[in-house]
């Protein structure tokens, strides 16, 4: 009888021990998982963020338009609802003064030569902000690394 409980209790303790391994081993891969699932999304946000730098244009606002109290936010290239392809620039424009000019904007290729131009009234009072679309001729292409510039 005392080698059945002995046995009996022998059996219990390696199923348990079994059991508690099989639970260490489950955590230390999952955490292991985790961490290497937080390392991978930080290197694919840093690649993604690098070639977005370096695939995007440069905005240029003139002096002149700065001194009106002008500034620039987020923009856009995009294509236009009247055809062409990259031929759409939506600027989101910050007033610190009343405004209202007409603004030239100029396309140019990464070789700096120049691929299109348009124009748009703008106008907005002082601490207002909006989106402006300046629409380019169908044919023009605002290629990544471009320069656009504002006057």
């Amino acid at each position: 009888m005392n080698h059945k409980l002995i046995a009996l209790l022998v059996l219990a303790l390696t199923l348990s021990s079994c059991d508690n391994i099989k639970n260490s081993t489950k955590k230390t891969i999952n955490k292991g998982g985790e961490v290497v699932g937080n390392t991978t999304t930080q290197f694919f946000e840093g690649v993604t963020e690098g070639v977005d730098r370096a695939l995007e244009c440069e905005l240029q606002l003139s002096p002149q338009l700065q001194s009106f109290g002008i500034k620039t936010g987020k923009f856009v290239v995009d294509n236009s609802k009247n055809g062409g392809k990259n031929n759409l620039l939506t600027l989101y424009i910050i007033f610190e003064d009343d405004f209202k000019k007409t603004l030239s904007v100029k396309a140019f290729d990464k070789k700096d030569l120049e691929i299109g131009r348009t124009s748009l009234e703008v106008s907005g009072k002082a601490g207002e902000a909006g989106y402006f679309d300046f629409e380019f001729d169908k044919r023009t292409y605002i290629e990544v690394r471009s320069k656009i510039s504002i006057e």
